[in-house]
């Protein structure tokens, strides 16, 4: 029985040597370089946002293409290596099986020319074909073993890619987070009838003008977005985000470059009609920029827009006198960027109609008090009646020329206070500035004691003690000015009133951590 099968044994092994000969010597190496091949050529597209059949193409609801390492990454990967799976297979039927080994089993050469010789013929069929089908497919088997092998280890190395990357994205917004943070930066609206917080800013598109409202590390990249026209769009400060142009994403109206890096300090000139809020909001514009002449901080004005409102409102005093009572509904914050060493902060000036505060419910329609840092109080003395009443006929008629409000500052800061602490719910953590204005009608009035350096106390002396002790008990803090705005803003301004009128503003600043102290040496004050 041994003697039976041992030609077929024989004819076996030199078949097995055969194989292994052809496995080791060509088949294994050709067919693994071919798969390895195919998977290079087909990990395309190297560049982000090519057309790909393969992604769906639901619309997104940010007008920009996903990040590549997001999903096109593993479609890539996925379908490179089925690719070369699929070539080490159709190498092995189409080359070795359907040409090379057919051709043998025929009796011809590997090449398919014919051998003349029938022994030959019959050595090649027996001897070769079976040994040469079996080492193409022995080599197939091998060289999807290894191009699986390098493919799971390709697969670890994009997971460990994804990883880096999708961790960036949670660092990176904490990075943003946490400088906003630390630098107490909380975007507001400063346009009337919005005020809103602006947790993200809307960008256009400098090429195409789309709407991007979700521009920040995410799925659409960590750095950078690229818009479907294909310009591309930085995320954040640290890919140089401070070249786009912010909108506010409720309103769409624009937003100041310097809201998203500097601290905001929200301060509303709160005060009757006529009773100066303009004037004074104008002479603080002035007095600032008397500081900044005097190299104590830098002060500059947030947009053009700002430039003009402030130049055309200084320009109006100085040539009528007077400044025109504030129309026109809510009102936009006049923005100017305060700079003292390294440190910086950006302004928002609010000065509303004296109709915002006649009554509660107005009052509660003022949204940019919830935003309040600090509130500037102007307090015309001379629309109470108790300091009306301690005037001469005379002095009265005078007062009367000076345009008195129709409301006193006791009575605006009653219609205040109650809804103050309704909108913002910290208001005893606020500090007010108490701003007696139109001080050179004040000097004028032989009845009235002459102000001194305690405003509060020469409030209380004309019978405005509640106002006092109201100020000190509701808020953190209170400090006390007198001044006159006609004198820092009209022709041939006062420096020294200047300087005097943007000290409130200074001290509102110096509240919020800017160190303007050595820029105002002199206070008018009270504790």
């Amino acid at each position: 029985m041994t003697s039976d099968l041992a030609p077929l044994l024989l004819l076996g092994g030199w078949t097995a040597l055969i194989a292994v000969g052809v496995c080791a010597g060509r088949t294994v190496w050709e067919l693994a370089a071919a798969g390895l091949g195919a998977v290079w050529r087909r990990l395309g597209p190297w560049r982000t946002g090519d057309g790909d059949g393969r992604l769906r193409t639901a619309k997104q609801p940010e007008p920009a293409q996903l990040a590549y390492w997001w999903r096109q990454m593993w479609v890539d990967a996925s379908t490179a290596a089925r690719h070369g799976l699929r070539t080490v297979w159709r190498n092995l039927v189409d080359r070795w099986l359907r040409r090379t080994a057919r051709n043998l089993f025929t009796g011809r050469r590997p090449d398919g020319r014919r051998v003349d010789i029938p022994v030959n013929r019959f050595l090649l069929a027996v001897f070769v074909a079976p040994g040469t089908a079996a080492g193409a497919a022995l080599g197939a088997v091998l060289a999807c073993a290894a191009l699986t092998a390098v493919l799971t280890v390709f697969a670890l190395l994009l997971g460990l890619v994804w990883l880096g990357w999708a961790a960036s994205v949670p660092a990176l917004r904490g990075l943003e987070r946490g400088r906003r943070l630390l630098r107490g930066i909380r975007v507001k609206c400063p346009h009337p009838g919005c005020y809103r917080p602006v947790p993200l800013a809307l960008h256009h598109c400098p090429n195409c003008r789309a709407e991007h409202r979700a521009l920040r590390p995410g799925r659409y990249g960590a750095l950078w977005h690229v818009c479907d026209c294909g310009h591309r769009l930085p995320t954040g400060r640290l890919a140089g985000g401070g070249g786009l142009t912010a909108y506010c994403p409720y309103c769409e109206r624009w937003l100041p470059e310097a809201a998203a890096t500097t601290r905001v300090v929200h301060a509303p000139l709160i005060g009757g009609t006529s009773s100066g809020k303009t004037m004074l909001m104008t002479a603080m514009t002035e007095g600032l920029q008397a500081w900044a002449r005097r190299g104590g901080l830098s002060v500059e004005y947030a947009s053009d827009d700002d430039r003009r409102t402030a130049t055309g409102l200084a320009q109006e005093v100085r040539r009528t006198g007077w400044a025109h009572a504030t129309t026109g509904g809510q009102p936009r914050a006049l923005m100017l960027l305060v700079r003292r060493g390294r440190r910086r902060r950006l302004l928002y000036l609010y000065d509303p109609m004296g109709e915002s505060v006649s009554e509660a419910e107005r009052v509660r329609g003022q949204g940019y008090l919830a935003h309040a840092d600090g509130v500037v109080l102007v307090a015309d003395v001379l629309a109470d009646p108790k300091v009306r009443g301690l005037l001469s006929p005379e002095e009265a008629r005078l007062v009367t020329d000076a345009r008195p409000s129709a409301q006193g500052p006791w009575e605006t800061y009653q219609r205040l206070t109650g809804e103050l602490a309704a909108l913002t719910g910290r208001r005893s953590r606020l500090p007010v500035a108490a701003v007696v204005t139109k001080r050179d009608v004040i000097d004028g009035l032989a009845s009235l004691p002459v102000p001194g350096a305690r405003i509060d106390e020469w409030l209380t002396e004309i019978g405005l003690g509640p106002l006092v002790r109201a100020l000190g008990h509701d808020f953190r803090s209170a400090r006390y000015w007198t001044v006159s705005a006609h004198a820092a803003t009209c022709a041939g301004p006062l420096e020294s009133e200047q300087l005097r009128a943007a000290e409130p503003v200074l001290w509102l600043l110096a509240a919020s951590g800017l160190r303007t102290r050595g820029a105002a040496e002199r206070t008018y004050t009270t504790a």
